[in-house]
């Protein structure tokens, strides 16, 4: 048996490197690209030979240059409405999670069904009224005409709702019977146990408003108010490509993503090790 085990332990283990490696391969092609100038790009394409004669740190230097520092507005614009959107999403979401887990009203089974049902729809589908709606309420080319689209996640609304579902229900009843109020028994008590799916979904749900492309694109009128996808997307052009910026532009936009994963990591296995027992 322990032969067996030991044998299964190799072949995960091969296969978790193999795909590790194929996973991290384009942010290498990515990190070596971002040290070459444009001109050695274009010539020999996108690749993996270090070559120290021609890598150095002039694509960086560049970000910072006065004519190209809209790189970092472009930068700032993406970190603040992910981290507003992010916020709102998750607490919002895990309000109506929690509404719908845990209280028992008419008309309980149409909501949880609408939200089923907004999950299936295309995003596609939303755009032009989502358009037209912000151009009326004046929140076109605006953080919040791009933050409150999206403000609360049907996905979210449903994790939330499922995880809930598998808290026991005899928190809130003793918490009622102690006096407590409804608002704080979510707060207080249901907020703590729900840890590793708000760290779940704040991994989720950042790297979705971080990742951003097409509504931000098509509301942010102004070049100041892009974010860093719809930025760093116009330095591909039919005329030309500005490798030198794009290249450690991208690097510096995974660094964000990264750190938001390394914090929340363990509350993120958390939530899949649950979700697994109960399964």
């Amino acid at each position: 048996m322990k032969k067996k085990n030991y044998g299964l332990t190799v072949i995960i283990f091969v296969i978790c490197l193999v795909t590790a490696f194929f996973t991290l391969t384009p942010f290498l092609f990515m990190l070596i690209s971002s040290f070459k100038p444009g001109q050695e790009l274009l010539r020999y394409g996108i690749n993996l030979k270090i070559d120290t004669a021609v890598m150095n740190l002039n694509n960086y230097v560049l970000l910072y240059t006065e004519s190209n520092s809209i790189y970092f507005r472009w930068f700032f614009n993406s970190v603040l409405i992910a981290l507003i959107q992010t916020s709102m999403s998750v607490v919002l979401s895990s309000m109506v999670g929690y509404g719908l887990a845990v209280y028992r009203f008419k008309g309980q089974v149409v909501v949880f069904s609408l939200v089923l049902v907004l999950m299936m729809v295309p995003v596609e589908i939303l755009l032009l009224p989502l358009y037209k709606l912000m151009i009326d309420i004046r929140l076109y080319n605006t953080y919040a005409g791009i933050i409150l689209p999206y403000a609360v996640s049907p996905f979210a609304v449903f994790f939330f709702r499922q995880y809930i579902t598998g808290i026991p229900k005899d928190y809130v009843d003793a918490a009622r019977i102690d006096g407590c109020g409804e608002f704080r028994i979510y707060a207080r008590i249901m907020l703590p146990l729900m840890g590793p799916a708000i760290g779940a979904m704040t991994i989720l749900l950042a790297m979705g408003s971080w990742n951003a492309f097409v509504w931000p694109m098509i509301v942010s009128g102004a070049r100041e108010m892009m974010t860093l996808p719809v930025g760093l997307s116009t330095m591909i052009t039919p005329y030309g490509n500005n490798f030198n910026m794009l290249m450690p532009g991208a690097v510096l936009a995974v660094i964000p993503i990264a750190i938001i994963f390394l914090c929340m990591q363990s509350s993120f296995i958390d939530s899949m090790t649950i979700g697994g027992i109960k399964g």
